[in-house]
């Protein structure tokens, strides 16, 4: 089957790729209970004993066919749309494109067994998908929303941005542009009176004490704003509802983050993931939610290849370019793990030496990013085995210091052996 939003092309084809009847049928994705009673007849009357249900894994058309489809004893099995894609020039070496085309094409592939059967979430796991699915949704509202205020504040109000070193990072200069964003409005109160409402705004966001230089320096930024002056009053309007998406964002972070810690509680992951210095609960949790059940995979290796993080080659001959990661498999799971090496690099002193060990050394050092990028497949690696065999991070292992797990004390200080 062709995959779309209002009709379903479906091509009945047998082991060899022929094809033996085809129809377009109306409807969305669950119009697959009668595209399978028509096409089994069809696949009876060619001698065979039944069908398998192929398709492309395009959004969340496919849950419904593999829904229907298990219920009634058929099998569905998914083919990766680049092998589709590349398929189509296979053909006939064009790139034409055509539902019908298109089905003949995953029959092709299906039949050469290029395919694999899908995963179907169940339970905490799904629930763990779709929170982090929503917190990935609202970290992107969010830093666009911050962007967005400072790139207008940068026309509109400059001399806002220059009352302290990271003023978006301070709650008492958020709370003060919630006062208001214009600094005519904020210019026409008294210093009193200014702080007293960042006072009461303070605490929408999260904050206690007001830090009176940055008040003090801001109200007098108001009285001489610089800019240009002609798009002040409607880029610091719109600079305010920039504020407003960005607290209703982080707002809704932290809903979804204590959902997500609610879930790896019910997984009994919780205590597990704060083992690992440096990694939060939330940073495991959204690993968790783009890897889904670690059970269903055969090595840790397996995760970084799934992040697209492991090396890819480039020699031929005596040519010798340079080795890249393959950035093939899930994206989101890639950035789930990059964020986690930030905050790691920071607090934990396994992976800062490692750090420094990589980018200093005399043969080959790596860059920042390449750096990193090594980090981050070592933390995909050592996560797995803690997941799996539900033993705690240690850091001697990690560090290479140790090959064996020592013997535990208590239950809770298992070790996990992991590969740096």
């Amino acid at each position: 089957m062709d995959l779309a939003s209002g009709k379903q092309a479906a091509a009945v084809c047998d082991h060899d790729s022929r094809v033996l009847a085809r129809r377009m049928f109306t409807g969305d994705a669950w119009v697959i209970e009668e595209i399978l009673d028509w096409a089994a007849p069809i696949a009876a009357e060619a001698g065979f004993a039944g069908v398998v249900l192929g398709c492309e894994p395009t959004g969340h058309r496919w849950k419904p066919l593999l829904d229907r489809a298990r219920a009634r004893g058929v099998e569905l099995v998914c083919v990766n749309p680049m092998l589709v894609n590349r398929g189509r020039e296979e053909e006939d070496f064009t790139r034409d494109r055509s539902d019908f085309k298109d089905a003949t094409i995953i029959a092709k592939r299906v039949a050469e067994l290029r395919c694999y059967v899908p995963y179907q979430l169940e339970g905490h796991w799904c629930r763990l998908r779709h929170l982090g699915a929503r917190r990935d949704d609202q970290l992107v509202t969010a830093t666009a929303a911050r962007q967005a205020l400072r790139d207008l504040l940068e026309c509109a109000w400059p001399a806002a941005l220059q009352v302290a070193a990271k003023p978006l990072e301070a709650l008492s200069w958020r709370a003060a542009m919630n006062v208001s964003t214009s600094p005519a409005v904020i210019a026409a109160m008294t210093y009193e009176d200014f702080a007293q409402a960042v006072g009461t705004e303070l605490r929408r966001w999260g904050g206690t004490r007001r830090n009176h230089r940055i008040l003090r320096a801001l109200h007098a930024a108001a009285g001489a704003p610089g800019g240009v002056s002609s798009e002040r009053d409607a880029a610091c309007e719109r600079a305010g509802f920039a504020l407003a998406d960005w607290h209703r964002a982080l707002g809704e972070i932290d809903h979804v983050e204590t959902l997500l810690l609610e879930t790896l509680g019910a997984l009994e992951l919780v205590e597990l993931a704060a083992t690992i210095p440096g990694v939060s609960p939330v940073g495991v949790a959204a690993i968790l939610a783009q890897t889904g059940d670690p059970a269903r995979y055969d090595s840790a290796r397996t995760w970084v290849k799934h992040a697209g993080l492991c090396p890819r080659d480039n020699e031929s001959g005596t040519f010798a370019g340079t080795t890249t990661i393959s950035r093939r498999g899930r994206p989101a799971l890639r950035t789930a793990a990059w964020r986690a090496v930030w905050s790691a690099l920071q607090h934990n002193p396994v992976y800062r030496a490692r750090y420094q060990h990589l980018t200093t050394r005399a043969e080959n050092p790596l860059r920042d990013g390449q750096a990193r990028t090594a980090i981050a497949g070592a933390l995909l690696r050592q996560l797995f085995i803690v997941v799996t065999r539900r033993v705690a991070w240690d850091p001697d292992i990690a560090a290479g210091r140790a090959h064996e797990p020592r013997t535990p004390d208590t239950a809770t200080q298992k070790v996990a052996p992991v590969a740096a």
